[in-house]
């Protein structure tokens, strides 16, 4: 029963974040919205809240503004659904800041710094590979 709900829950979320899509790149007019990148749409398992994540360029006081912006429009945003994806309810939507990549970038910055962050080309990544294949026993133990 939990594995059943946990599906639903995910194709519930994929099929929010598509329509998500279509409302902000279509329906939304203020040009503020247009500057976002949604990232993730975590959505409860009683599919009555949903939190979208979004990455937005630019400084502290523009992200605050887009944001600001995209939780003022979620009303209607919510409405948008509603129209395009029959459930019982409609989540309320609730748009935050994803800052995983500034986070993954100053990570990346670190390593190079230290020297470990060389890229890894097709050639080494396939090398990579042999040896773990070649390391792994296999489910028999052979």
């Amino acid at each position: 029963m939990a594995r059943q709900r946990f599906n639903r829950t995910h194709r519930v979320s994929s099929l929010l974040r598509e329509v998500l899509s279509e409302v902000m790149l279509g329906s939304v007019k203020d040009p503020r919205a247009a500057q976002a990148t949604m990232t993730e749409v975590e959505i409860t398992p009683d599919l009555r809240e949903a939190r979208v994540y979004v990455h937005i360029s630019g400084d502290d006081q523009e992200r605050r503004e887009v944001l600001a912006a995209l939780n003022s429009a979620a009303g209607y945003i919510r409405r948008e659904v509603g129209q395009r994806i029959r459930l019982r309810t409609t989540p309320t939507i609730e748009f935050r800041y994803d800052g995983s990549i500034e986070y993954g970038s100053r990570i990346e910055q670190r390593l190079r710094e230290l020297g470990l962050g060389q890229s890894v080309s097709a050639e080494d990544d396939d090398d990579l590979q042999d040896d773990i294949d070649d390391a792994d026993p296999g489910p028999d133990g052979a």
